[in-house]
């Protein structure tokens, strides 16, 4: 395995555009030094019970910018990895709930929806591309180039802060167009500043989606003697699972590890891509580090 080093610019820009991203728990607000005792007592609001916002006024907003440590695989389906670093942001006013989101979400705002039960919305992910520079045995092969997945996400919870189920539906520009589709579901216990979640996962991808990703062409294995023509067929993409660990340090600071395992079953797994220059495991394993901070706070 070939750990280098890369930060990924489209990530930082992709992620630095979703104001309310539900990649991670929002964090607590900071109290103010003259607020009564009684006010600094948690408002159950429908959020995960050990992540409930402080009794602020609705007069402020809660900012969390957030560092985030990645190591994945260079493209899809290579068994090379690099490690990339990129800022986010959320957003929310400081009595709000706090809600679950697993790190592997991708950047959601819930638009309708029964809280605690259900929530509808728009979500948005960034799909990594395959470049020759990633390995130099590509040569000859066509880039892959990275795209932007605009769509809508939907999610249940079936036990109120212990079991929910999500679904997005994506559809995919710049590198390819096409729809793809992720399942999950996730476990969640809580015990005070500390939690853990996991759960299933599974990736759909359409006809365009896997053959940018997962095909070669004619012109592909002329150039490139490693790789014969491949028609990469719609479907399952791969089956994993994720698991994140949390952690709320202060008022201010908090942190989340996470890991997730994807294997590449069905034609993305037979792709003369991943059989020559890959693996169908796919690991990734991340850190944040979440700093937070209440604005526009009524007068002390």
């Amino acid at each position: 395995m070939r750990i280098t080093l890369s930060a990924s610019l489209a990530s930082t820009v992709f992620a630095l555009a979703g104001l309310t991203s539900a990649s991670s728990f929002a964090q607590t607000a900071a109290k103010p030094a003259s607020a009564p005792a009684a006010q600094a007592a948690p408002v159950d609001m429908g959020g995960p019970r050990w992540l409930l916002p402080t009794s602020f006024e609705d007069k402020g907003w809660l900012v969390t910018v957030k560092g985030n440590f990645l190591v994945s695989p260079n493209f899809p389906g290579s068994n090379n990895y690099s490690f990339s670093f990129y800022p986010s942001l959320s957003v929310r006013r400081t009595n709000d709930p706090s809600r679950f989101g697993a790190p592997d979400d991708g950047i959601s705002i819930g638009i309708y929806g029964d809280e605690p039960h259900w929530t509808i919305g728009i979500v948005g992910r960034y799909q990594q591309g395959r470049y020759v520079t990633d390995n130099g045995a590509l040569a000859g092969i066509q880039d892959a180039r990275w795209a932007a997945e605009p769509g809508i996400y939907g999610e249940y919870w079936l036990l109120r802060d212990q079991l929910r189920f999500r679904g997005e539906v994506r559809y995919g520009f710049y590198g390819y167009n096409g729809f793809v589709g992720r399942l999950g579901a996730d476990v969640v216990q809580n015990w005070g500043r500390f939690a853990v979640s996991a759960g299933p996962r599974l990736a759909l991808g359409g006809s365009d989606y896997m053959q940018t990703y997962y095909g070669v062409s004619a012109q592909d294995a002329q150039n490139n003697k490693l790789v014969t023509p491949y028609k990469a067929d719609p479907g399952v993409v791969s089956v994993g699972a994720a698991a994140a660990a949390y952690y709320v340090i202060n008022d201010n600071w908090s942190t989340t590890v996470y890991a997730n395992y994807d294997r590449l079953v069905g034609s993305a797994q037979a792709s003369p891509i991943v059989r020559t220059f890959g693996s169908p495991n796919q690991f990734t394993f991340g850190t944040m580090l979440n700093y937070s901070f209440a604005v526009g706070q009524p007068p002390k």
